[in-house]
């Protein structure tokens, strides 16, 4: 059978998230990497140049997968955040990867590993142009920008703490598992975002 390298590649990418998003950076091998890929070595080097641009690569392509998968809209924000609720349930990896990019690379994220800080912000820059003109109408352009800003990444914040500390989730509310924690506070979140949104437009109505 000829050699396959973009299946090859494919096999290290899908291995490589498992691994980062279970070990982060410093824990993960690529030994390990490589065994489950059921690939060489050599060929995670030849391919990705090391493991911190693998890793750099797996978020940025993480990052770009919930960027095309999921969008707010303006009209139907409460809407919204649900669909960005259950993405995560679905791939519980990203807030993994996300959280231990923040604990190991020296800026504390963003820029780190040589992934493009403007790149993201270019991609967060779409979303809050799509929301400014809902959230804050009457507001001058860089402040209607700044509202939208702010409450888009308030709303992330109250999506993405169910995932990174489940137990906790589940021990606060009293649940007797993480799926029944998850379903109570989807419609929390729902209904949380939904008050943020109206709240936001009644601050700059006159």
């Amino acid at each position: 059978m000829a050699y396959d390298a973009e299946d090859t590649k494919r096999r290290i990418f899908a291995a490589a998230t498992a691994e980062f998003a279970e070990h982060g950076l410093a824990g993960a091998r690529v030994d390990r990497i490589a065994a489950a890929a059921k690939a060489n070595k050599q060929a995670i080097y030849l391919y990705y140049g090391g493991k911190e641009k693998l890793f750099a690569a797996v978020l940025r392509a993480k990052l770009e997968e919930v960027h095309v998968a999921i969008s707010i809209d303006p009209d139907a924000v409460a809407d919204s955040v649900g669909q960005i609720f259950d993405w995560h349930q679905q791939h519980p990896e990203l807030i993994r990867l996300l959280l231990w990019e923040a604990l190991e690379t020296r800026d504390g994220g963003l820029g780190g590993l040589g992934a493009s800080e403007t790149e993201r912000r270019v991609a967060f820059r779409e979303k809050v142009c799509g929301l400014a003109d809902s959230v804050a109408p009457h507001l001058p352009e860089q402040e209607r920008v700044r509202a939208a800003q702010d409450l888009l990444f308030t709303i992330m914040g109250l999506i993405s703490w169910n995932f990174a500390v489940p137990g906790m989730c589940r021990m606060m509310l009293g649940e007797e598992s993480d799926q029944a924690a998850l379903a109570r506070r989807r419609e929390a979140v729902i209904a949380a975002a939904r008050r943020l949104a109206t709240a936001h437009v009644a601050q700059v109505t006159p």
